[in-house]
């Protein structure tokens, strides 16, 4: 298994294994316009993250988007594990945790960086034991948010 940088030539599938990733773990059908244009711009702009994609005889069978959090208490950026997809007939076969280990290893190289994090559905067992199983810890937080904000838009087409 080779894991690489994404480049814009990955855009098509990336596209197709979030909008997968979103049905499959939220129920939610994500609007590909949008969707298209947020990958686009996280592939054109490392600032925004950058993609890692896992590939096996030459196909893509996994991915991840790495975003940086800067944390003011401990004076470093958390490296936040997000959009992790690995195509159905590639499951267990050890595709997230390569994915993981890339990522780890280059956080662990980068000296401004202090900690990985990700969040998954708190009724996700399997996902959770997964991450457990590789050393990660639940932190004890509770994911708030608002989205859409007042006038803007929803992406989401649940």
């Amino acid at each position: 298994m080779r894991i690489r940088r994404a480049t814009a030539a990955d855009e098509d599938t990336i596209v197709a294994f979030n909008a997968a990733m979103a049905l499959e773990t939220e129920h939610l059908r994500l609007d590909e316009t949008v969707l298209r244009r947020g990958v686009r711009a996280a592939l054109a702009d490392p600032a925004k993250g950058f993609y890692l994609v896992a590939e096996a005889a030459g196909e893509v069978v996994g991915q991840t988007l790495v975003t940086a959090e800067w944390s003011d208490w401990r004076n470093g950026f958390f490296w936040w594990i997000q959009s992790v997809y690995v195509r159905p007939d590639a499951r267990r076969g050890g595709v997230f945790r390569a994915l993981f280990d890339h990522v780890r290893t280059a956080a662990a190289a980068d000296p401004d960086a202090i900690g990985l994090r990700l969040y998954v559905d708190r009724d996700n067992a399997r996902a959770r034991a997964t991450y457990a199983a590789l050393g990660m810890a639940d932190e004890g937080y509770v994911l708030y948010g608002q989205y859409p904000l007042p006038g803007k838009p929803n992406a989401l087409a649940e």
